[in-house]
């Protein structure tokens, strides 16, 4: 990126090929708009790449995100890919670093919709004060990218003796939740045209680094996960695939919102498969489960935190739910696409 300062008219204009060929008007786009949006020391020197001082043991994520539509209540496409590369860190016990973010951008997509995504994407940053330090743009032709995808890779540092892993979780070992599921799923499907409803839900997407940083000093953690795409049903079923072990959960300990429940119930969806930005699943050893809960509930972002199950012998691994009618279910992998887009 080059930092060459040159004035952007952002009113009324919009993307073209020029901006993602290497000359002058992809000069303006980056320095009058990415560079005001994300400016940092790195992103000031004007290389294409960032050097970074780091010790101990390092973590590495990235991810695509193709959200639809880019703007829904609570946030938007670059909120949610700084919080989401920066959840994936976190879940692995590290605090976050530092963020990369490569930008595909549609021939033909407004430059004020383009500028309050990376507004919003240097307000969750520096909000997370997890800077992003490089970056890519790229733009192609109309009808090609559907307005914007953008791509996030976040790098992190583990603490000593902190080392989380699915394969680590064993028989007994509670489940902790930190609050509702499928906001963020409602929330993005309010504002999809051909599922329009009213609901006054926002997503939930929030960078969770600082209450994993709460949960990692009391100890005892396993493992945790997002449960992102899939919701929290594959995030358990990959749990005990990579475990061996089988859950039991309670239907009615998990935290539902009434509107969430009430717009599932309207759409055919199942809760426990709709998408999570904001919330994480943790595998805690039951001598430190309680403190564990303890520490979320005294932060914002845990204080619904409940547990709703535990771990258990099942050499069939299967995820097995108590329901609120006293009977029981088997909570399976999701079966196709229930919710296309939604991240």
């Amino acid at each position: 990126m080059t930092v060459k300062q040159r004035k952007l008219d952002i009113k009324g204009g919009r993307v073209d090929l020029s901006h993602g060929s290497g000359g002058r008007a992809m000069n303006q786009l980056i320095a009058g708009l990415f560079h005001e949006a994300f400016g940092n020391e790195w992103l000031a020197k004007g290389n294409d790449q960032s050097a970074f001082a780091a010790s101990g043991r390092l973590v590495m994520s990235t991810d695509g995100y193709v959200v639809s539509p880019i703007f829904f209540p609570g946030g938007d496409i670059g909120s949610l890919a700084v919080h989401g590369t920066i959840n994936d860190l976190a879940m692995a016990g590290a605090r976050p670093l530092y963020l990369s973010a490569g930008f595909i951008i549609e021939e033909g997509f407004a430059l004020a919709d383009l500028k309050r995504v990376a507004d919003s994407m240097g307000a969750a940053a520096r909000q997370a004060n997890v800077p992003i330090i490089t970056g890519d743009t790229k733009v192609v032709e109309r009808g090609k990218a559907d307005d914007l995808f953008i791509t996030t890779t976040g790098v992190g540092a583990v603490p000593d003796g902190v080392d989380l892993s699915a394969d680590k979780i064993r028989p007994g070992d509670r489940v902790l939740l930190s609050g509702t599921i499928g906001d963020h799923g409602v929330a993005v499907m309010s504002k999809r045209k051909n599922l329009s409803f009213e609901t006054d839900i926002e997503s939930d997407s929030a960078a969770l680094h600082g209450l994993v940083a709460a949960m990692v000093a009391v100890g005892g953690l396993r493992a945790m996960r997002d449960p992102t795409r899939g919701g929290l049903a594959a995030t358990l079923n990959e749990f005990a695939q990579a475990s061996d072990i089988g859950f039991t959960i309670a239907e009615d300990s998990i935290p539902i919102r009434p509107a969430v429940a009430a717009a599932c119930d309207l759409l055919g969806l199942d809760p426990l498969y709709v998408a999570n930005e904001g919330k994480l699943v943790a595998i805690v050893e039951p001598a430190k489960a309680a403190a564990v809960l303890a520490a979320m509930r005294a932060h914002p972002l845990g204080r619904a935190a409940v547990i709703i199950g535990e771990a258990t012998v099942d050499a069939h691994r299967f995820v097995q739910m108590t329901t609120s009618f006293g009977g029981g279910r088997v909570v399976d992998w999701l079966s196709g696409e229930q919710l296309p887009r939604i991240c």
